[in-house]
């Protein structure tokens, strides 16, 4: 077996060794039962440690490829080629079956996600973080072993109790009820209060995954154009003479895509709404953080009557992170938690124990305060950049993340995505923010990427039309 090793190479020796192994099984067609080298020969061979080769076996051992024998050494696994060939098919696969939704998430690490719905690495502050997880490792271990409790932990929803009172909304501890981020708490909602056939009203353009979870559970969606001061009010109101819509799903500040932010009488309007049709409002208010004055929110007017309020943390802090919360009247706790239980168990009490110590020691705090100066830095200088290109921007935000904006010549953003797609930018189509897929030429920027010269030329550069 001759492995070819590159000790300068970024990918880790253990890595190298492991795909080596599996590239000499495809190659030979070895079959079950088939002795590989010794770790102590293959180390020598390789010229690397033995804790090298002892991990590039474990790796092949659990991906099934390669058997253990106590005593006797390794052994390439029964249809181990056949395994590694039906893999390679189904990674194929995968890429005919990825939708432009999820086209972002599977990008090349080394493409611009120019459109993504997230700060990029190099923004991310890991110090902060990584102590966090350092302490409550060594400070309780349960949380590295243990299920979370089934409202999550008491001492994360007393901090968040008290980070909404900021935001003038009054809430009891026992009203908030943590989750494995927005996502879920939206999940657990549509779960808990829609039926297939029930219709609900979403803003439009409005957050693409949301449309999916709706259309997953068969619930009739019925958009509401997103304007520059909130939700079109004189539109919902036209609609509710023909439809009787049990929720209407919103982002009051830095709306995803438009980066839109609510204003109170709209606000105050919707509420009126609401209270004469009798329909729910999901405040999801996951960019909060990103704001430095706090503007209104429904739940703040309403006291959480007919207002289910969202937060995240996965934003501003980590996407790996998974922590939310979902903040509502005490009759829907009962059933949230319950169908949590049924769904998922918990969420992370690790998680949730880390952002509890980044709350309690001050680093979230100065974290974000750190985020929301270099995104209002970088949103002035994407506003400059796209305007003298002449694009055409639907509002200008007062911060947050996104941009909603159209080429002067582009009728279709899909043009636009592909065109992108060969200068190594990654970019959605407009119609996936639009719950009837309509064809759109608007498409959403996410400014803390438009400082990467590919962008810059990107913005810059004529499109073939």
């Amino acid at each position: 077996m001759k492995l070819e090793i590159d000790p300068d190479s970024c990918t880790p020796l253990a890595s190298q060794v492991a795909e080596g192994i599996r590239d000499w099984i495809v190659k030979h067609g070895a079959g079950g039962g088939s002795r590989l080298p010794s770790i102590r020969r293959l180390s020598s061979d390789l010229g690397v440690s033995r804790n090298t080769t002892i991990e590039a076996y474990e790796r092949l051992v659990a991906q099934g490829l390669v058997r253990s024998r106590p005593g006797s050494g390794f052994y390439v696994a029964d249809n181990a080629s056949n395994t590694l060939g039906k893999r390679l098919v189904e990674t194929a696969g995968i890429e005919e079956l990825t939708s432009d939704m999820w086209a972002l998430f599977q990008a090349d690490d080394e493409e611009l996600k120019l459109g993504c719905g997230w700060l990029p690495n190099h923004w991310r502050e890991g110090d902060d973080l990584a102590y966090a997880i350092r302490q409550v490792t060594r400070q309780n271990r349960a949380g590295l072993f243990e299920y979370s409790s089934p409202m999550g932990t008491p001492e994360l929803r007393a901090l968040l109790r008290e980070r909404l009172r900021l935001l003038g909304i009054d809430v009891a501890a026992e009203q908030i009820l943590l989750t494995a981020g927005a996502s879920h708490a939206l999940d657990l909602i549509v779960r808990h209060m829609l039926e297939p056939g029930d219709t609900v009203f979403v803003e439009s353009p409005g957050y693409y995954n949301l449309f999916g979870l709706l259309r997953l559970h068969r619930i009739n969606i019925i958009g509401v154009p997103r304007m520059a001061e909130g939700p079109d009010a004189e539109q919902i109101e036209q609609l509710l003479k023909t439809h009787r819509p049990k929720l209407f799903f919103t982002n009051s500040v830095f709306q995803n895509p438009t980066g839109t932010t609510l204003v109170p009488t709209v606000a105050h309007r919707i509420l009126q709404l609401a209270e004469a049709h009798d329909f729910r409002i999901v405040e999801d208010d996951i960019y909060a953080d990103f704001q430095h004055d706090p503007s209104i929110r429904l739940a703040t007017l309403d006291g959480l009557r007919r207002v289910i309020y969202l937060g995240s943390f996965s934003k501003s802090l980590s996407s790996s992170l998974r922590v939310g919360f979902i903040a509502a009247e005490p009759g829907l706790m009962k059933p949230l938690v319950d169908i949590k239980m049924l769904t998922s168990i918990a969420a992370s009490r690790f998680a949730e124990q880390v952002v509890t110590l980044m709350l309690q020691n001050g680093s979230y705090r100065k974290l974000v305060e750190r985020l929301r100066t270099r995104l209002s830095g970088q949103m002035a200088a994407a506003l400059n950049l796209v305007k003298g290109a002449g694009w055409e921007v639907f509002v200008e935000p007062a911060g947050g993340m996104f941009l909603w904006v159209r080429h002067p010549d582009i009728e279709s953003s899909s043009q636009l995505v592909a065109h992108a797609k060969h200068a190594g930018i990654s970019l959605s189509p407009g119609h996936l923010f639009l719950p009837q897929e309509d064809d759109s030429p608007w498409l959403r920027i996410n400014v803390a990427y438009l400082q990467d010269k590919r962008a810059v030329h990107f913005i810059n550069a004529p499109v073939n039309t």
